[in-house]
């Protein structure tokens, strides 16, 4: 597969406002994507448990195309299905994390009733199934709108930095949001702030954001990209099982109700008990070491 090293300023639009993985760890880091073209929008790293989901259509503030929007799915795919990756990490290159979609294409998509991600792919929206299971990480600075807030309200854990401009302006174009955000934003930030800024359209900021529980912190923009990594390392070195245990019942909690999580419960606690991490986790404990997680 053609390789390009994060080493190389060529590989990386100008102005991100971050440095990369490989200035972090002093190592060469190679975003490998199959078939990588100079039209690729998708970055998708790995490293150790962590795969790192790049929004790289810079020039155009990464406004979504049907190929970034297929191509971004075709990386929480590979997050999902790759058993050695236990966290994703999404995050852009350039000053915005999205300006949204590109209506011009995707709209004509959209109203022909064509779908915008693969039938068998994971919905990065997490809307219809094949469901994500692992933990996402999401941090986002400049331009988040419309469909970048919707990948924020499915994302598990998110930071923006404090120069990030939110807005869900639909309504503004004669149209509605579709990615999930009349869902899940008045059950995250509730119906009053969902309703102020979805039904005016408006734009705003990173503090209001993290009042209304849009996000759950803000920091810096030059601290954005590790701060994020930081969260993702830290999710991924929990058990891994562990994790999605417990990310599916208070999945099931927000969705069905907390009745239906409670059903579930007992019979996802016992499972855990059963398994080696569990067993690894006592271990540690007694031991005093950090505990060395496989996922089994």
């Amino acid at each position: 597969m053609p390789q390009r090293s994060l080493r190389d300023p060529g590989a990386r639009h100008a102005g991100t406002g971050f440095a990369f993985l490989g200035a972090h760890t002093g190592a060469t880091v190679w975003a490998i994507v199959a078939g990588m073209s100079d039209t690729t929008t998708i970055s998708v790293e790995a490293q150790g448990h962590v795969l790192l989901i790049g929004l790289d259509r810079a020039h155009k503030k990464n406004a979504f195309t049907v190929q970034m929007l297929r191509e971004l799915s075709e990386a929480y795919t590979r997050l999902q299905s790759d058993d050695s990756l236990w966290c994703g990490y999404v995050y852009a290159h350039g000053g915005s994390f999205t300006a949204g979609l590109d209506l011009a294409e995707v709209g004509p998509r959209v109203a022909s009733g064509d779908q915008l991600f693969p039938e068998s792919g994971v919905d990065p929206l997490d809307l219809r199934p094949p469901r994500r299971t692992k933990p996402v990480v999401m941090a986002v600075q400049g331009y988040c709108f419309t469909i970048g807030i919707e990948l924020l309200l499915a994302a598990d854990i998110r930071v923006a930095a404090s120069d990030t401009i939110f807005a869900q302006m639909e309504v503004a174009r004669g149209i509605m949001p579709f990615g999930g955000a009349t869902l899940r934003f008045p059950a995250v930030c509730g119906w009053g702030n969902a309703m102020r800024w979805m039904l005016t359209g408006e734009r705003f900021d990173a503090a209001e954001a993290l009042r209304m529980g849009l996000v759950q912190e803000t920091v810096p923009p030059a601290e954005l990209f590790e701060r994020g990594l930081a969260l993702t390392a830290l999710v991924a070195d929990q058990a891994p099982l562990a994790v999605q245990a417990t990310r599916h019942n208070s999945r099931v909690a927000a969705e069905l109700g907390p009745g239906h999580a409670k059903e579930q419960l007992m019979d996802a606690a016992r499972s855990l008990f059963a398994s080696e991490d569990a067993r690894e986790g006592v271990m540690s404990f007694v031991e005093r070491r950090r505990a060395r997680f496989k996922g089994q």
